[in-house]
């Protein structure tokens, strides 16, 4: 078998798998709160609905939106934050320390109902989006500075899978209690209370997994660098490979340094090359979270009543069914279209298959709406709405939901990475937010024309965005300064060569002194 088997990457893998279980809680508070708000029992118990079971819509919008929204609010600020004590202790510890902060928002959430009321969940789930917003800044910067090249798509397209999993994790938890247990403090507790398993399984598995190669470098602690690169790599730090990578890495940084060295704000953001990769970073989360999946995925339930699934469990199957072939729609697409297809065709196609979709589902709802008191089975045109919405997911599946991610992982340097991951995070929380507090209202009074204001976003803005934004895919990080006019391709070959050089002496010298002794 040849040294780049199968299980080459494995390492890469396994470090991809256990960050990203922050991903999956990321995946499912957005999923949890407004599948919680639908339940009966819970619009009771919080004065939702009055004892002869008529609610107030206005006041179900608001609360609902509240409760989705503060989460995003809290992300906004922990996704801000998380670039200075990425940049000071490290990827690995960093998301240690969130994932904490994450528990304790958790806690709060889970405790809530009787003599603690709505501020218990509201300040738990500020006190987890710190977390969760953090965590999502913070950890496709480490699984991409960890990953070649040849599978980086791949690999930090992973991220999209683990927040499709944790929502349909929200979808079916919450399926279960309403056909288990629809009663009782339960109704919440349990969905809330999951996620300190999720924290959990992150907090133990980042002891296992190693610090980031391109983080340690631009610390300057070289040989520590080596080493990780090499065990995740599964060669000698003497491989001719491993040297040359890391060379790359070495010459970067050092590009950087001399370049912007004494790095403030504003060169972080207006140095050579970097403004435009802020402004792609922006934009592309802006146009992502104003696709429509999200308002989708935090109001499932409530979306899937509006085309007459009516019923809290039919609307839950309805939504868990939608998260199941989210799941697998992204799993396909990273696995098997990732590295084929590249950034800007996934993106092109499925900004034009969204927007064509919605429109289908703008039509048929404006000229089939379903019956107030529909009955148990949906109309043919609820059927085919629903259809519809599953075949969206199969598009967004296909580009905007993974690519994102992947794309601004790709295209900044070592040492702003962080600070472009974190502008980019803060960007998608803050719309995201905006989004989730707007979508009740928005459903409520525009009714079919919302589906038709998100297919045009979907094909006049996303598709063509996609088509004027540079292609990264099988380019290597350090390709991307010449990409975007950091520095010319003839200085960085002259410069690879130039630690390459410096790198094979001072290995050498080491196998030297070994021997010796």
């Amino acid at each position: 078998m040849s040294k780049d088997s199968l299980f080459q990457n494995i390492r890469v893998y396994w470090l991809a798998f256990i960050v990203y279980w922050g991903i999956i809680l990321f995946g499912y508070d957005t999923g949890v709160g407004g599948s919680v708000v639908a339940q009966d029992y819970f619009q009771l118990h919080f004065g939702l609905v009055d004892a002869n079971g008529h609610q107030s819509k206005q006041k179900a919008d608001d609360l609902t939106s509240n409760i989705v929204s503060v989460l995003q609010a809290g992300a906004f600020f922990g996704a801000i934050g998380s670039a200075p004590l990425s940049a000071a202790i490290g990827r690995r510890w960093s998301l240690f320390a969130w994932s904490l902060i994450f528990a304790v928002g958790a806690v709060l959430q889970t405790v809530s109902g009787g003599s603690r009321g709505l501020g218990y969940i509201y300040g738990g789930r500020v006190v987890a989006g710190l977390g969760i917003g953090a965590i999502s800044a913070v950890a496709p910067a480490y699984v991409s500075e960890c990953s070649p090249k040849e599978v980086r798509g791949r690999i930090t397209g992973l991220f999209q899978i683990m927040v499709a999993i944790g929502v349909m994790l929200s979808y079916f938890i919450n399926l279960g209690i309403s056909l288990h247990n629809p009663t009782g403090y339960k109704v919440w507790r349990i969905p809330f209370g999951f996620q300190l398993v999720l924290a959990g399984v992150m907090t133990v598995g980042l002891l296992t997994v190693k610090e980031s190669p391109r983080w340690l470098a631009s610390k300057g602690r070289i040989e520590e660098a080596l080493e990780n690169l090499a065990y995740l790599r599964r060669r000698s730090p003497d491989d001719p490979a491993i040297r040359a990578e890391m060379a790359e890495i070495e010459a970067a940084i050092e590009e950087e340094r001399e370049a912007r060295r004494g790095l403030g704000w504003k060169e972080a953001f207006f140095g050579k090359g970097n403004l435009i990769r802020f402004v792609i970073a922006i934009v592309i989360f802006i146009l992502q979270q104003w696709s429509g999946q999200n308002s989708v995925g935090y109001y499932a339930p409530q979306i899937f009543k509006s085309i007459g699934y009516t019923g809290t469990s039919q609307s839950l199957l309805a939504s868990g069914i939608y998260g199941i072939v989210k799941v697998v729609a992204t799993a396909f697409f990273v696995f098997f279209l990732a590295d084929t297809l590249g950034r800007k065709l996934s993106l092109f196609i499925s900004g034009m298959g969204m927007g064509i979709l919605f429109f289908i589902i703008g039509a048929l709802l404006k000229s089939f709406p379903p019956p107030q008191n529909a009955g148990a089975n949906p109309p043919p045109a609820s059927k085919a709405m629903a259809a519809m919405l599953y075949i969206y997911v199969l598009m967004y599946s296909l580009g905007w939901g993974p690519i994102p991610w992947v794309y601004v992982a790709d295209i900044f340097p070592t040492r702003t990475r962080h600070y472009g991951l974190a502008v980019a995070s803060a960007s998608q929380w803050l719309f995201n937010f905006v989004v989730a507090k707007v979508t009740p209202t928005l459903e409520t009074n525009l009714g079919y024309k919302l589906f038709l204001m998100f297919a045009t976003i979907n094909i006049g803005g996303m598709a063509v965005f996609s088509l004027l934004i540079p292609e990264t895919k099988g380019r290597s990080l350090e390709e991307m300064d010449i990409i975007f006019g950091s520095v010319q391709a003839e200085k960085r070959i002259a410069d690879i060569a130039a630690q390459e050089r410096a790198l094979g002496v001072e290995v050498g010298e080491s196998v030297s002194v070994d021997e010796k002794v």
